[in-house]
């Protein structure tokens, strides 16, 4: 398998499809396509290595997955859904219902606040509609943690924390202070060691853009 995605520093999309290969557990290679660089350029136009031009996009043999949960969706048919999502029935509808409200939504936090796992702004000036975001993206994680019990959204690391993901890099990026159920997660989610590696990933780029970082 082969999975092609961003930045590490930057590519919240590329977190969360990285992040589903690693919970597979299946061996993989990277390509990692530095953004807004003639070698993105390209890329974007050939169908070969991005057929939807955006990343990430995972290859198994010849066949190309992009979208998060689409990948997610691939990954649990090779290796059991249970590694992805719970098996209470109840629990599974919300789940999904999560990570499909994340795959789809919260527009003004992802404009105003965008993922730099290379940095911290203190105090960051929040917008109206991205508190909102963040009041309802709290409210989600307490009603998942509260069923489950934690440490994870449903208890075990799953394809909900996957989408969740980059959320929990921008609350630590700008500086976002949850509930303290939330804030707990993010700190949980932080150790975990697959993100732990994807942000030694991303301290070894060189690639800066400036457009994100303010």
């Amino acid at each position: 398998m082969k999975i092609v995605i961003g930045n590490k520093r930057y590519s919240s999309w590329s977190l969360r499809g990285w992040l589903a290969l690693k919970q597979s557990g299946l061996p993989f290679d990277e390509v990692v396509l530095p953004m807004d660089t003639a070698e993105w350029a390209r890329a974007k136009t050939n169908p070969a290595l991005l057929p939807s031009g955006t990343v990430p996009v995972l290859w198994d043999g010849d066949t190309a997955v992009w979208e998060s949960l689409a990948i997610i969706d691939w990954l649990a048919d090779r290796v059991g859904a249970s590694r992805y999502w719970p098996n209470d029935m109840a629990a599974r509808a919300l789940a999904r219902s999560m990570a499909a409200e994340m795959h789809s939504g919260f527009a003004p936090l992802r404009q105003h606040c965008p993922m730099n796992t290379g940095r911290i702004y203190p105090a960051f000036k929040l917008t109206p509609a991205v508190e909102r975001d963040i009041g309802r993206i709290d409210a989600l994680w307490r009603e998942a943690l509260q069923l489950s019990g934690g440490p994870f959204l449903f208890g075990s690391f799953g394809a909900a924390d996957i989408m969740f993901a980059p959320v929990v890099t921008r609350f630590r990026t700008y500086d976002v202070v949850p509930s303290d159920m939330a804030d707990a997660y993010v700190a949980c989610l932080l150790q975990h060691a697959f993100m732990v590696e994807w942000y030694e990933g991303a301290a070894l780029e060189s690639w800066r853009l400036d457009r994100i970082e303010y």
